[in-house]
């Protein structure tokens, strides 16, 4: 007979999620203080909202932390990771762009350029 630990996140008296380790338990459930909060703090504003609304926004707000996070440090939305799509996008490009031997001489000229500087900076 095996003998497995499960880790039940309860609300309310209602099971909420079950996990097979504590750390992530006890993740969820700082999650779900969050959100809350978030719904305390929403329903106790001017805003006119209903309470299932403030708690959807809620629990969202509180599964995207690090996003409201980096938002409230920046004031700007955080970058998707597209950075594949825009090398191909950019490869593409450069294959439908005709290039003349003479950019080519003179990149390469500039590129040599800048080798030799950073060769003297780095001795």
């Amino acid at each position: 007979m095996a003998v497995e630990t499960k880790f039940v996140v309860v609300r309310k008296g209602e099971e909420k999620m079950t996990f097979a380790n504590k750390k992530e338990a006890d993740a969820y459930d700082k999650m779900l203080d969050m959100a809350d909060a978030f719904t305390d703090w929403l329903l106790q504003s001017e805003i006119e909202i209903d309470e299932v609304l403030a708690e959807n926004i809620a629990l969202h707000l509180a599964e995207q932390k690090d996003t409201v996070q980096h938002i409230l440090r920046t004031s700007k939305l955080p970058e998707a990771e597209t950075a594949p799509a825009d090398v191909k996008a950019d490869a593409e490009t450069a294959e439908e762009t005709p290039v003349e031997d003479a950019d080519v001489a003179e990149y390469t000229e500039d590129a040599v350029k800048t080798k030799k500087v950073r060769a003297i900076k780095a001795a």
